[in-house]
């Protein structure tokens, strides 16, 4: 595997402007929290980050906040887990409206999903009691019990549900559990992993060839390296670029231009490939 010490001592000028590209961003939102934020008490809050996170799949982050949000205005707060819960039509109705024929891979589960992540705040009516009695391995284990979640490791949306309810605010909900000493992998959102494959220490070596559990290595490691107090800031900041936003890239949204990024002269990227068709990794 592309080693991730070597890079970094090759690469300092680099890894400096990548510490400012997180710095840059370690204000602004992901989606899931932005909404969950709006909810009126921290139980409500903490279930609407189960459900976004469970629905983030196969969705870009102006629509994935588009979905959440018109889901939590039309069953706002408790609605979520107060029976009788929404019907199948009303929230497939929500989606329909939201995606206007786009087809999604999650639309046919959504409505189970929904559900699930109700039932399990109703085995779990106090989700702040839920957390502070758990340490976060047990925390992704109990996540198993809702549907779509994962079942086996590495179960990467569990994982990135218990980043967004511990990590403070804006990053998270900031909700303490009993022992964060020992955390999950960082979430390897499609920014991270464009990040990695075109400028960070998988640029020459394909990071699309890598094993997965070689990938998520090179994330963590990575990410200790750039900001070694708080490595999720750099997971957070990384899933903003070049993510496709609702007209530019999301980096170059936020940057106004491409040159007030601090990966300008790094990056050429964005500027050849305006209006979002960038690779898969």
């Amino acid at each position: 595997m592309v080693s991730v010490k070597r890079f970094v001592q090759d690469e300092p000028a680099l890894v400096k402007a990548t510490g400012e590209f997180v710095r840059m961003f370690a204000g602004v939102s992901d989606p899931v929290v932005a909404v969950a934020s709006r909810a009126g008490d921290v139980n409500a809050r903490m279930a609407w980050t189960l459900l976004g996170t469970d629905l983030y799949q196969d969705m870009g982050l102006p629509e994935m906040e588009a979905l959440l949000s018109a889901l939590y205005g039309k069953f706002p707060d408790d609605k979520l887990w107060n029976l009788p819960v929404p019907t199948a039509a009303e929230i497939n109705e929500v989606i329909e409206t939201v995606l206007d024929g786009r087809h999604w891979e999650l639309a046919e589960h959504a409505a189970g999903i929904f559900w699930s992540v109700g039932l399990f705040v109703r085995r779990h009516p106090d989700l702040a009691a839920w957390a502070h009695e758990r340490n976060p391995e047990e925390m992704w284990r109990d996540l198993g019990e809702i549907y779509f979640m994962g079942k086996s490791k590495p179960r990467p949306k569990a994982a990135a549900t218990i980043y967004r309810l511990l990590a403070p605010a804006p990053l998270g909900l900031g909700i303490e559990c009993r022992d964060a000493s020992r955390m999950p992998p960082l979430p390897l959102t499609m920014g991270a992993r464009r990040f990695l494959a075109i400028l960070g220490p998988a640029r020459e070596e394909g990071f699309a060839d890598l094993e997965p559990a070689e990938k998520q290595k090179m994330m963590d490691a990575f990410s200790a390296a750039v900001c070694s107090k708080n490595p999720y800031a750099v997971a957070h900041a990384l899933r903003f670029f070049l993510e496709e936003g609702t007209e530019e890239f999301v980096c170059r949204e936020k940057t106004r231009s491409c040159s007030e990024c601090p990966l300008y002269e790094y990056c050429d990227y964005a500027e050849q490939h305006s209006g979002g068709a960038y690779a898969k990794f």
